[in-house]
């Protein structure tokens, strides 16, 4: 292995330096992650919990929570619960709420449900029925609220700017012309 060394060097040269030769089966941190993703395949079907410490594939269908570091959720998929991961790769179905750093909601997929997240990218054909929100930590629980926030009188924060009452105090009504389009 040191043969092609170069000549000049010294016996102590080459011998330190067959010491600090990684040997294939050293338990360094580049060797103990994973090389292939846990996977569940389409044949497969899980009710409950799963928490994988790496990457994960689902083909098949979940129901319950699922933890990945990155998610995984292929053509023909079906995920009913919450997934929580750093990225989750979504072409299958997910029916819950996403709570990830990155989400990837790919052609084909679908989402019915709330994506919680840092960064979200939607291709064309792909559906999402539910509500998104950038948070900086998605994956802390505790630093998501998943309840949207609502002002004392039920009205939605997004919604206050276009929306006027009749009367301010005493009506709950709202007024016509918030509604109607101008022309």
């Amino acid at each position: 292995m040191l043969r092609g060394m170069k000549s000049g060097a010294s016996e102590n040269d080459k011998s330190a330096a067959e010491i600090r030769t990684v040997q294939p089966h050293d338990p360094s941190p580049a060797t103990t992650k994973p090389a292939t993703a846990s996977c569940i395949g389409p044949d497969m079907s899980i009710v409950g919990n799963i928490e994988c410490k790496g990457p994960a594939q689902v083909f098949g269908r979940v129901e319950g929570e699922l933890h990945a570091s990155e998610l995984l959720i292929g053509n023909g998929a079906e995920i009913e619960g919450s997934v929580i991961a750093q990225e989750v790769t979504i072409c299958g179905r997910v029916k819950g709420t996403i709570r990830a750093i990155r989400v990837k909601l790919q052609d084909g997929g679908a989402v019915e449900g709330d994506i919680l997240h840092r960064s979200l990218s939607i291709d064309e054909n792909s559906l999402f029925e539910g509500s998104s929100k950038r948070v900086e930590n998605p994956t802390d629980p505790s630093s998501v609220d998943t309840k949207s926030p609502q002002k004392e009188d039920g009205q939605s924060s997004a919604l206050s700017p276009y929306l006027h009452r009749v009367d301010g105090s005493a009506s709950t009504e709202w007024s016509e012309s918030a509604i109607e389009p101008k022309h």
